[in-house]
């Protein structure tokens, strides 16, 4: 979508269940887009507790934001965000029952190109009020992707000179204005420029095509590359906004010092095996100026990322914005098939590989694969991916395998964080684990059942509360019974004790007994058991440990 900014990961907002049905009709033209609903009152893709915080967070990480309500509540919303007029997503109001669409904000990231194509969703002509879209049909202040505008105080005083009544010519090429209605003259003493080159002409518009890429020889001299790349640009006389991208060698793929400067120069990073074009210089700096916008997906290849994430709970509200951002980001998605399908939807691009439970290496083995030839991969946990989940499966496999697959290394890793089953549990029950606790799987699959009675006890002899994961199976039915027996070796048998099974999941359900309650009947695997210590206490229907010790 021409002139939109951040379009993959676009919010259709909506507050009841009287605007999903428009909100789908959305996005069905934006498969990308994901319905955010107010939680336990609508049955959305993402859910959120309160608007104004939720419109805010996602202005400020500068998703496109459509909300299914009136002006005025988006507007208030937002109101105190409204700071910089060239960095902001675009935001509009939609009708609930989709007869009208609202331009609001993001005249420079292309809300009136988002405006429009909503309004051929909807079969509505958009409230669109800028005067030189109106006049032209064109915002000339917002050109598609590929191109960057160089001046925007520049652009309002050339906008506003042609809405007076001058002419323009255009010199460079740019075809996205070739059916706008411009008033133009050959020897007009205005001009639409596209150059590379920076220019500071009163009397121009001056756009940039990203056309110009930079090849980094060597990644290791020490030096600041951004600041390297600048100076080369400078010395052409090239305007940094027409920087589409920084090549450089697969052999220096893992060097953090391009990934800041990619991040400093604000462009993509890509890998060749030798320069995209003739570089004298191979060990410096090398630029290539071309005729049209770099196409930076053809160029080389991205470094791949592996992201561990966890989904928490499973409810939707629980899960991070940033698990969120990993997944609508991805083009891979592994894991468990029940934690995989709580993950989504996906898209149609997305590729979803699920496995059994039990495979975690395999899983993490072929997330490395995938990611090493430049691809964007998530592996799902459930909770916290580094809580007897997929984050160590992952650093083993790195172990073990980077040896004979030395391009592992190469891959970018990121472990995010999720609630886990016994923070989540502890929070629906109060603050059983307010004081020291330990965290204790009483699976033996990986590790002797000798050792989990050994630390059990020591648990018990320390006074801590143990939160207990995977607590019984049919495969093991008697270990719980035989944990609980060295837990009452250092507990009173009025200890309380949480049982939280599908925490956050539908089927949720809570229930406090004491230790000498505790029967292996009301436990299963999906039950997260919390023994309180000592100084454990219930105070109404609520379970705490003082943050105190006698």
């Amino acid at each position: 979508m021409a002139g939109v900014n951040a379009s993959a990961s676009m919010a259709i907002v909506v507050l009841g269940p009287a605007a999903i049905d428009t909100a789908r009709h959305i996005q069905a033209r934006f498969p990308e887009a994901r319905v955010h609903g107010l939680a336990n009152r609508v049955s959305a893709d993402i859910a959120y507790d309160d608007f104004g915080a939720h419109v805010r967070e996602l202005y400020r990480a500068d998703v496109p934001i459509v909300a299914l309500c009136s002006a005025g509540i988006v507007i208030r919303a937002l109101a105190a965000c409204l700071i910089d007029k060239e960095a902001e997503p675009p935001v509009l109001a939609v009708a609930q029952d989709g007869s009208a669409v609202v331009p609001l904000i993001g005249g420079m990231s292309g809300v009136n190109v988002l405006a429009r194509e909503i309004g051929i969703a909807l079969d509505v002509a958009p409230a669109i009020t800028t005067s030189g879209e109106l006049r032209f049909g064109q915002c000339l202040l917002a050109p598609p992707e590929g191109y960057a505008l160089a001046d925007i105080e520049q652009g309002k005083r050339f906008v506003s000179d042609l809405l007076a009544g001058a002419t323009t010519r255009i010199e460079g090429r740019a075809p996205w204005l070739d059916d706008a209605a411009l008033p133009r003259a050959d020897d007009a003493r205005l001009a639409v420029r596209i150059t590379p080159l920076v220019a500071n002409d009163a009397d121009s518009l001056v756009i940039h095509p990203r056309c110009v890429l930079a090849w980094i020889g060597n990644a290791s001299s020490g030096e600041n590359i951004a600041e390297r790349v600048r100076l080369a640009m400078r010395e052409r006389g090239l305007s940094p906004l027409a920087l589409a991208a920084l090549t450089a060698p697969v052999r220096d793929m893992a060097s953090p010092s391009l990934d800041d400067a990619a991040r400093a120069l604000n462009v993509p990073l890509r890998f060749c095996d030798a320069a995209p074009f003739d570089a004298s210089d191979v060990q410096g700096i090398a630029l290539h100026v071309g005729d049209a916008p770099v196409d930076v997906q053809s160029t080389g290849r991205a470094r791949g990322t592996l992201t561990v994430i966890g989904l928490g709970p499973g409810s939707a509200e629980l899960m991070t914005p940033a698990a969120r951002a990993a997944l609508g980001a991805a083009q891979d998605v592994l894991g468990y098939e029940t934690y995989v399908r709580m993950a989504g939807p996906f898209r149609d691009e997305q590729r979803v590989h699920m496995t059994d439970n039990r495979e975690e290496l395999q899983r993490a083995r072929h997330a490395f694969e995938l990611a090493s030839e430049g691809r964007r991969v998530v592996v799902v946990s459930s909770g916290d991916p580094g809580v007897f989940a997929m984050a160590a499966a992952v650093l083993e496999a790195l172990d073990e395998g980077r040896a004979a697959h030395p391009e592992w290394s190469t891959v970018k890793l990121a472990i995010v964080p999720g609630v886990s089953a016994s923070l989540a549990t502890a929070a629906r029950a109060g603050a059983p684990l307010g004081h020291d606790f330990c965290v204790l799987s009483l699976s033996d699959n990986l590790k002797p059942w000798s050792v989990i009675e050994k630390r059990i006890a020591h648990a018990g002899e320390a006074d801590l509360v143990m939160a207990f994961y995977n607590p019984l199976s049919k495969a093991r039915p008697w270990q719980f019974d035989r944990a609980m027996e060295i837990v009452k070796r250092f507990r009173d048998s009025k200890t309380p004790v949480v049982l939280g099974r599908d925490i956050g999941r539908p089927a949720e359900t809570l229930r406090v007994v004491t230790l000498g309650e505790l029967k292996s009947e009301l436990v299963d695997m999906r039950t997260m058991v919390i023994v309180g210590s000592s100084t454990t206490r219930v105070v109404g229907d609520w379970v705490y440990t003082p943050r105190w010790y006698e």
